[in-house]
């Protein structure tokens, strides 16, 4: 099927709109990262159909400049064509929201000045199309993300709905109907103090008689960056206390369809300290994929799921596999190789010097059964042939 099956309808009003609302944070492009990609990740024929809005949610003047000089620099082509729109709700605006909603908000509850500042970007963005998708300003887009989305859309028609969720990360990813965004913004002005956005947006569905999440899989966004920084500096300095023969775990980025909770993250179990990744009722073919940033030549990888003393919630059916060629954005592997079959719910096993432990970008592990209850994945470690060369070296 092709875009045209979908979107060859002449001088329409945009199908689609992509709300973000982005304020200065700990990754200083990751707004510009987001725009591009979405724009990349969608053809010309779907971009005619696509409107992105971009709430500037912050006062600080200096930072407003810069990030509108930037945007505009970078996208003028998408501003001039109005298939992107930038808005800023001024500091007065907020005072109708009550004192958690103004610059009292965005120091003692950044969570309440959130739920305000999407309330401005759902209202702004009533009647501009069809539909609202909500996305953050650190996001990973899947390519022919909208194509996808119609598809969907279209498969649902016989069934009433009021949230779709293309991601199972919070708020990333969630498709309303534009008709019901009054409410939405209504609804986020009247209960900012109450829950995050996280937790308020489900229970906005359930308001408009949706019982059940309605999950859209494959997810179509990821968040770009799965860990802060600050983990990294922690990463370094755990792996110096395990000695310089520790695992190495280069710079990626980790993905899975299993369900994510409010704590424990995927990329926990990608770091070199004692956090883990915790979910529950895996199903059979699920996955935690681990992206590399650049391919590496990988001497040893183990996995390790389950409790340390007891081996509860361990991965009782699992394999390791190896991945290459890197396609797509997000990126994701086109072939995959078996490393191994997990044993008792681990696997720690060398790589042998073949081209299948060489140029690697994925290390994905994949559940083999249905299995009910807890898992935790403890950690994934990877050692790098190069590195441990280097290692030896020295020593």
């Amino acid at each position: 099927m092709t875009d045209c099956d979908f979107f060859c309808v002449l001088n329409t009003p945009p199908w689609l709109t992509v709300g973000i609302s982005s304020g200065p944070g700990r990754d200083p492009n990751g707004l510009l990262y987001t725009l591009g990609n979405l724009f990349r990740a969608s053809s010309e024929v779907e971009q005619k159909h696509l409107t992105v809005l971009v709430h500037l949610a912050d006062s600080d003047l200096t930072w407003l400049r810069e990030t509108v000089v930037q945007i505009s620099s970078r996208f003028s082509p998408q501003i001039l064509t109005g298939r992107l729109v930038l808005i800023h709700a001024p500091p007065d605006a907020y005072s109708a929201a009550g004192p958690l909603g103004g610059q009292e908000a965005r120091c003692g509850d950044a969570s309440s000045k959130r739920n305000v500042d999407h309330a401005f970007l759902v209202s702004f963005a009533a009647r501009l199309s069809d539909y609202f998708l909500l996305l953050r300003d650190n996001t990973f887009c899947a390519p022919s993300f909208l194509t996808h989305i119609r598809q969907k859309v279209w498969a649902m028609r016989a069934h009433p709905w009021a949230l779709l969720e293309f991601s199972n990360r919070g708020s990333l990813g969630k498709l309303f109907r534009g008709g019901d965004l009054p409410r939405l913004a209504r609804f986020l002005l009247l209960f900012h103090e109450d829950q995050p956005l996280d937790r308020l947006i489900p229970r906005f569905s359930i308001l408009l008689a949706q019982r059940r999440p309605a999950l859209c899989r494959p997810f179509l966004f990821y968040h770009r960056v799965p860990y802060h920084s600050a983990n990294r500096d922690h990463q370094a300095r755990a792996a110096q206390s395990r000695g310089p023969h520790g695992p190495h775990n280069p710079p990626g980025a980790v993905f899975t369809d299993m369900k994510v909770f409010g704590v424990h993250f995927p990329w926990e179990a990608y770091t070199l300290d004692e956090s883990f990744f915790w979910t529950h009722n895996v199903s059979a073919g699920s996955h935690l994929t681990v992206i590399l940033n650049r391919p590496a030549n990988l001497s040893r990888v183990q996995v390790l799921t389950g409790t340390i003393v007891e081996g509860k919630h361990a991965l009782q059916r699992g394999q390791v596999e190896l991945g290459h060629s890197p396609e797509g954005v997000p990126q994701f592997c086109t072939s995959f190789v078996l490393l191994g079959q997990l044993l008792e719910g681990q696997l720690d096993q060398e790589v042998l010097p073949t081209p299948a432990g060489a140029d690697v970008s994925c290390v994905k592990l994949v559940v083999n059964a249905d299995q009910a209850g807890g898992l935790m994945v403890r950690h994934i470690y990877l050692w790098e042939e190069s590195a441990r060369a280097t290692e030896a070296a020295q020593g």
